[in-house]
């Protein structure tokens, strides 16, 4: 009961943060066109005439108290089926331009480019972003949870326009097409909320139209303004997308003797426009092996490691499921569908999925909801039996920006083949959860408050978990705290959990100065806290940070981080992970170190991360190096390099270790259509060497070829383990 009553304490506490009334501002117009635009980055049709255009950027980086240096312009217009955008971005001199490569969504400081964001539903939460840079490289994405970090643009999404970019000796250009068919509205609109940036690399410049404070992300939605179109739009166009592959895979495996001949495989996506605003995705027999492979890391931790969802079936509207909860406690993770164990080795393994059907979207201004049904085979040889994944998932919008969500998850035994179905009733497993979530109109203020519960067959006590998070961000203060309560008998199968029985206190508050200087854009100290109990054993985790960060003009950035932990282990623990002596259970440990951060300008041709860490260990020392290398060449190749090394010294019986992972890549774009990687990682710690290499050619819009070969060695004598062939072809198909 007290955790209910948290809850609604926490949500009437911040219902006067969460209700604002909304400020005029000055709007962008959209103009109803009848004649075609012919596609060339010219900007020579009528309707791009000396009228109407969105001027006055104001900068965001390296400050945000003044007017733009460079000039920027952009002019919407529109038609019954598509969306058309020109965009005219000056210099002050002749000069070139900074790209990392041709590939489709670029991304970070380094690339010039300017960016269009389509808050289609005017909520400020969630909205389409899409991008052009001088070469004509596109980038598509989607922004969730109000804009308020990098993280929340999933730049995964991908869809059919097109644009056009043209450079000129004191400007450079951009003409794009967005058919309506890929945007998501309500039917009859008059208006979006809608904001443009541009950032620019000679001059060290971000601008956007619409002012955005620089404490908040430049992807904040809280500062939209309104773009009227000249008259109501209306869903005209069929919303029909089919994407057929087929695709061809031979491998075989050294260590068991067994070898895959080239097994055929026909399947495909459908994407289908119900009304507007809702959308159903379709799956069958899908191919959701990964094109590029997962970059490794050397796990020091106890507990399993979190890795990104990159399958397009599960991007647009992914926020909607996979938001709810907390990093340490979620209700849903799309990766968990299409994975089993097998109860021969005990070893997690790929499960075919048969069908998957979503339907997501927004059924009113302030209603969004999501439902999703995949089922998975049975594999005899592997003792695994077929699962059904059921997911609901419901938002209200409430005041100004904030919204109340509703989560059901539900996991059931049920295997399919030609011949009957197999059900256990008793093997299940199903979640329930409500959530708060915080975002003031000012964007001040954010915050999550949550109560979720899982329901199995066998249910032991307290399987609960609760969240309460409030922050506050203005111009030199931060700060934010974070209390979470996971029971003991929580859970989530279909989620992300990796401890429980715990309750986790975690405030944090920072100061920034922001100085007049040519050399530093601001700096300043940070402290962070975190401590971990529960009734039994009190506190068995505490982590105490001092950081202090600066950070150049230049995007160049410095951070010191003194560290003191505390660790209880209620598991005997291996400190390396590499098979050798544990640490007993019911030991504790307190250690301090040191940390330092450096990171280059990454606008240069060769910009580096470099990271070191160095103290105690549980019962020793570490010293600890990581380094993320790239040097550049044109936009035609990036070479990078990733480093970790970890020199561990213990007392004996504990053995020592000296971790290395190594991690060499290329990166070649022949063209904006025909791209090629080779992914090379040495880890000692799990004594593997990876090669990966990806030919992909883009031989019309989203839609490609890909060959990939894949080879695990053991690196002492270079024998092999695991070997893989891939040909996959996709087609992007909008009826």
């Amino acid at each position: 009961m007290p955790k209910y009553l948290l809850l609604f304490a926490f949500i009437v506490l911040f219902y006067k943060i969460g209700f604002a009334q909304s400020q005029s501002a000055p709007n962008a117009f959209a103009f109803k066109v009848s004649e075609p635009i012919i596609l060339d980055g010219v900007l020579d049709e009528e309707i791009w005439g000396s009228e109407g255009w969105n001027e006055n950027f104001t900068q965001y980086f390296p400050s945000d108290t003044s007017q733009a240096k460079l000039k920027t312009r952009i002019k919407i217009a529109y038609d019954d089926e598509n969306i058309y955008i020109a965009a005219v971005m000056y210099n002050l001199e002749p000069r070139k331009y900074v790209s990392t490569s041709l590939r489709r969504d670029y991304r970070g400081d380094a690339n010039d480019g300017v960016t269009f964001m389509f808050d289609t539903f005017n909520d400020k939460t969630n909205a389409f972003q899409f991008g052009v840079n001088p070469y004509g490289v596109q980038r598509e994405g989607l922004v969730s949870n109000g804009g308020s970090k990098s993280e929340d643009l999933s730049l995964a999404w991908d869809n059919k326009w097109f644009s056009e970019a043209v450079i000129y000796e004191d400007r450079w250009q951009v003409e794009a097409i967005i058919p309506l068919s890929t945007l998501r509205y309500k039917d009859g609109a008059q208006n979006w909320n809608v904001n443009f940036y541009r950032i620019d690399s000679h001059e060290g410049e971000k601008s956007t139209w619409s002012p955005i404070p620089r404490q908040f992300s430049v992807l904040s939605l809280a500062f939209n303004r309104k773009l009227i179109f000249e008259e109501p739009l209306e869903k005209n166009t069929a919303n029909i997308s089919l994407i057929p592959y087929v695709a061809s895979r031979m491998s075989r495996n050294f260590l068991e003797g067994t070898k895959e001949k080239p097994t055929p495989a026909i399947g495909g996506d459908a994407k289908i426009g119900i009304g507007p605003a809702l959308n159903l995705d379709l799956t069958f027999n899908p191919d959701f092996s990964q094109v590029e492979v997962d970059e490794q890391v050397t796990n020091l931790d106890r507990f399993e490691i979190f890795f990104p969802e990159r399958r397009q079936f599960f991007l647009e509207n992914g926020d909607l499921f996979a938001n709810f909860g907390h990093p340490l406690a979620r209700p849903f993770f799309s990766r968990r569908i299409g994975v089993d164990r097998d109860e021969n080795t005990g070893q997690n393994i790929q499960n075919k999925i048969i069908y998957g059907a979503r339907i997501s979207g927004k059924i009113t201004d302030d209603w969004r909801v999501g439902m999703m049904n995949m089922q998975t085979a049975s594999d005899d040889e592997a003792g695994i039996s077929g699962k059904n994944f059921s997911v609901l998932a419901v938002q209200k919008k409430v005041f100004a920006r904030s919204n109340i969500g509703f989560i059901f998850v539900d996991r059931e035994s049920l295997g399919l083949d030609e011949y009957q179905s197999v059900f256990d009733p008793n093997a299940y497993n199903r979640l329930i959860g409500l959530e708060y979530n915080l975002a003031s109109e000012d964007n001040r203020w954010t915050g999550k408050a949550f109560y979720h519960r899982t329901f199995e067959k066998e249910v032991g006590e307290n399987p609960g978990t609760f969240n309460a998070f409030v922050r506050y961000n203005d111009l030199h203060w931060n700060g934010s705290v974070n209390y979470l309560d996971i029971g003991e008998s929580y859970n989530p199968l279909v989620g992300y959990a990796p401890r429980v029985d715990y309750k986790r206190i975690n405030p944090d508050l920072a100061y920034v100065f922001f100085p007049k200087s040519r050399i530093i854009n601001r700096h300043g100290p940070k402290i962070d806290y975190e401590q971990l109990f529960n009734e039994n054993l009190g506190t068995t985790d505490r982590d105490l940070k001092f950081i202090y960060e600066v950070r150049f003009q230049n995007l160049a950035q410095v951070t010191i981080t003194q560290r003191n932990r505390y660790i209880y282990l209620f598991k005997e623990f291996d400190p390396t992970r590499t098979g050798g002596e544990t640490l007993p259970a019911g030991t504790d440990y307190n250690t301090n170190t040191i940390g330092v951060e450096l990171k280059s300008n990454p606008r240069k041709f060769f910009n580096i991360t470099l990271m070191s860490e160095f103290g105690q260990y549980f019962t020793g020392n570490i010293r600890k190096i990581q380094s993320e290398m790239a040097l550049r060449l044109g936009y035609i190749a990036n070479i990078s390099m990733n480093f970790s090394y970890n020199q561990i010294r213990l007392p004996e019986p504990q053995a020592d270790a000296n971790l290395l992972l190594v991690g060499p890549r290329i990166d070649l774009t022949v063209s904006k259509k025909l791209f090629w990687t080779t992914f090379i990682q040495y880890n000692n710690q799990i004594d593997n060497l990876n090669i990966n290499t990806r030919l992909q050619w883009r031989y019309a819009t989203v839609s490609d070829m890909f060959i990939v070969y894949t080879d695990n060695y053991f690196p002492g004598d270079f024998m092999p383990k695991q070997r893989s062939l891939v040909f996959k072809l996709n087609y992007w198909l909008n009826l």
